[in-house]
């Protein structure tokens, strides 16, 4: 296994991202590895990079690069965010692509696996730059994407009216009103409950484990939230309505505590406004020390990647934390995972704590493709129910995996499993 992974992994040897996220996927599970599924999944299907020309609001020409990267349609049309930050090259989208394929095969929904986006920076630019940057992507973007082919999403940096002006393009150009978006803002088919269902199904999720494990509920938890964004506000919001506590919020300025409970509604609207939390005066507020020195029993960090470390899981282990639950993308570094892995906290991986988000975009899509309308009830009763199934059967292959506890392990051979069978089915031999 290991001569097959590094013969690919040399032809590229710059992609540090992706190797890392593949190196420790399979070798998790490297007992139960077919070789042939390993090269098929070792490759995204296409990856596609496309110049991005576009005016600026001086009248210059500015050039961006665009990817898509079609990592997986074994189980079903190709699916994943789109993100607008310098950031973006080719190893980010890949890695994001490898991780989104085993992410979406937890959900239990015909979903296969994809990351875009480019370069270009929408902060501080005008809605008419931004205009004319997506509609350019576009042209570009619509020949490779369809409601059976490729459904994009929004990611860091776009969102509601990004995916607009990107929906507007391509039904410009395709003449078609079909679901080749999800999170799309309700007046032209996105679903109810699509910003909350990221957030929300991390706290059901991590609800299920603290039933299972600690015969315990969540109502009177001490919970620290890491980031003010979408997923974190809404995480929050879900954590108090079953009756916990948040006494921490981080942004990039620092972070605030109460230990009494924040107000959520109130820092949501703080933050809205376009403040920072080291402007919000109704809290403590610290700037030096990480949010995970704050005494918790659950740590969500859901704001971006390796942003928890080794040390910071020592803070929480000392402090009495019981749980850590990946909100974002790979939040905790790779020293932290190991040795979060063994001392005596639950941790929940993000391909299967925060896939909430991409669950939700699949009712959406089902939703547009029978040009129907879900209440925000029934499509939070169908994350509730989602997101306690990619419980259950994680737990249960991990216990199969002989490690009961091994929420990771027991993770990334679920959705092995779920991609090996439709690989061997579709003529791999």
């Amino acid at each position: 296994m290991r001569q097959i992974i590094s013969s690919i992994q040399n032809k590229a040897p710059q992609e540090k991202f992706f190797i890392q996220a593949s190196d420790e996927f399979f070798e998790s599970i490297e007992t139960i590895v077919n070789l042939s599924v390993l090269k098929v999944l070792m490759n995204p299907e296409r990856c596609i990079i496309f110049s991005v020309p576009w005016t600026d609001k001086e009248g210059k020409t500015q050039v961006n690069l665009g990817y898509r990267v079609q990592y997986s349609s074994s189980i079903g049309p190709y699916k994943g965010g789109i993100r607008f930050d310098p950031s973006v090259n080719l190893d980010i989208m890949k890695f994001l692509a490898f991780e989104q394929t085993f992410k979406n095969a937890l959900t239990g929904l015909s979903l296969g696996g994809a990351k875009g986006g480019s370069d270009f920076d929408p902060k501080e630019k005008t809605d008419a730059e931004i205009l004319n940057f997506c509609q350019s992507f576009m042209i570009e973007l619509t020949k490779h994407i369809g409601p059976h082919t490729d459904v994009p999403a929004g990611d860091i940096g776009v969102g509601a009216k990004e995916i607009g002006y990107m929906f507007g393009q391509y039904k410009r150009m395709t003449q078609e009103f079909t679901g080749v978006f999800t999170g799309k803002d309700l007046s032209f088919g996105g679903s109810l409950a699509r910003p909350e269902a990221t957030g929300y199904g991390l706290i059901y999720i991590v609800q299920a484990l603290l039933e299972d494990k600690l015969d315990q509920s969540i109502k009177g938890k001490k919970i620290a939230i890491s980031g003010c964004g979408k997923v974190a506000i809404h995480a929050a919001y879900k954590a108090n309505e079953l009756g916990a506590r948040v006494v921490a919020m981080s942004d990039r300025s620092g972070y605030i505590f109460d230990e009494k409970g924040l107000n959520i509604k109130d820092i949501d609207h703080h933050k809205k406004s376009g403040k920072q939390l080291k402007e919000y005066t109704k809290a403590n507020y610290v700037y030096e020390l990480p949010i995970w020195s704050v005494p918790c029993d659950i740590a969500l960090p859901c704001a971006t990647q390796d942003e928890l470390s080794s040390n910071d899981v020592k803070s929480l282990l000392i402090n009495g934390c019981k749980i850590i639950a990946e909100g974002a993308n790979r939040p905790l570094s790779k020293e932290a995972v190991k040795l979060v892995q063994s001392s005596e906290i639950f941790y929940l991986p993000g391909k299967a704590a925060n896939a909430g988000g991409v669950a939700v975009s699949g009712l959406e899509m089902r939703q547009n493709a029978q040009l129907t309308k879900m209440t925000f009830e029934a499509v939070d009763k169908e994350l509730h129910l989602i997101m306690l199934t990619i419980y259950n059967n994680i737990s249960k292959s991990a216990q199969k995996m002989g490690q009961k506890n091994n929420f990771l392990l027991g993770a990334n051979a679920c959705a092995y499993e779920v991609l090996e069978k439709a690989i061997l089915l579709q003529g791999v031999l």
